[in-house]
């Protein structure tokens, strides 16, 4: 099987996120542990949300800045439109995971910090999963 470089750098960029992300998002939910459980998941994820865009936007500009500038209009927009669907159905299984994993982790009394990285784990490697096999399966990378 081919390497594919461009997939290669989206999910290098994935793993840099994730860290980052699930470790602030640890910390957040430490914080949180007096709310009720539900709120402390909301929260935690919201503030992962935008902790994981924020540095990927950054992330995925530096290393495509040059590339799009060579690059076709029509393609660059064929190409954002894959991102943004294969990411979207890749948020989909991430939420329906990340949510309900962090939640029943919360409410069998594991704590915050630690059922937070467990889901963030388990639902950010079906995320990256989902992603890669979409951005594959449309031939957008």
């Amino acid at each position: 099987m081919k390497s594919n470089q461009q997939l290669l750098q989206i999910n290098r960029n994935f793993l840099i996120c994730f860290v980052i992300s699930a470790t602030l998002s640890a910390i957040i939910a430490q914080l949180l542990s007096d709310y009720e459980n539900y709120l402390n998941t909301t929260i935690t994820i919201i503030f992962g949300y935008v902790i994981y865009f924020g540095i990927f936007s950054c992330l995925f500009y530096w290393d495509n800045k040059t590339r799009y500038k060579k690059m076709n209009g029509n393609l660059i927009k064929r190409e954002l439109l894959g991102l943004v669907s294969s990411f979207g159905v890749g948020e989909v299984v991430y939420l329906g995971v990340r949510w309900p994993t962090f939640y029943y982790f919360l409410e069998i009394g594991i704590e915050p910090y630690l059922a937070s990285l467990i889901s963030e784990v388990i639902s950010t490697g079906c995320y990256m999963l989902v992603v890669s096999l979409f951005l594959r399966g449309t031939k957008t990378f």
